[in-house]
């Protein structure tokens, strides 16, 4: 959320505010000059608006705050139910003798959902994972092909480790091949689940 032309208006409101009181007080107390108590007066109404001001400029900013953070903890709370469902569903397939095509599906509705939420350094790991379970699961099943899952999984699950903590910098992806990533992801999830 970028709020800085929001910024820039609020800092030229108040600085317009600071001239035009400092501006309105000088005329002010050189027409009231002869009566001090309403100098008084004209003070405590300049201070009530300037407070008031103030006030809102801070509870704006709180409340933008606020709402970023809440943000933050959704988008991290999706993130996090939708890679402990890829590894939960890797799990399952992984404890059966033979899956089913019900199971490739799911891995490629995943492919799907990972392409929303995930970092490039997750999608571009997840391209080799699937890659390796591709090559391993010609027969429907993950027997004697094991190690090579594990290894796969293992890389996978530290660039998600990274996401999450957010190590990640993304800094080498261009949102080009951001997005050729997600379409190679896609395409081999979907030769994965049609050749079986």
């Amino acid at each position: 959320m970028n709020n800085r032309p929001t910024n820039i208006t609020y800092l030229t409101l108040a600085l317009i505010t600071l001239v035009a009181g400092y501006a309105y007080l000088r005329y002010a107390y050189a027409v009231t000059d002869s009566f001090p108590f309403t100098q008084e007066i004209v003070l405590i109404i300049l201070g009530t608006l300037a407070t008031i001001f103030i006030t809102s400029l801070l509870l704006n900013k709180q409340t933008e705050v606020e709402i970023e953070k809440e943000q933050n903890i959704r988008y991290l709370d999706l993130k996090t139910s939708t890679y402990q469902l890829l590894l939960d569903l890797i799990e399952e397939m992984t404890l059966q003798e033979r899956f089913t095509q019900k199971e490739l599906i799911k891995l490629q509705f995943i492919t799907h959902k990972l392409a929303v939420i995930a970092s490039p350094e997750v999608i571009e790991e997840y391209q080799s994972f699937l890659s390796v379970i591709k090559k391993i699961s010609t027969d429907n099943s993950f027997s004697g092909d094991i190690m090579e899952l594990n290894e796969s999984l293992g890389s996978l699950s530290l660039q998600i480790r990274k996401d999450i903590l957010g190590d990640n910098l993304s800094l080498k992806y261009s949102d080009n091949k951001i997005d050729q990533m997600i379409k190679k992801n896609s395409l081999i999830a979907s030769a994965t689940a049609t050749e079986q």
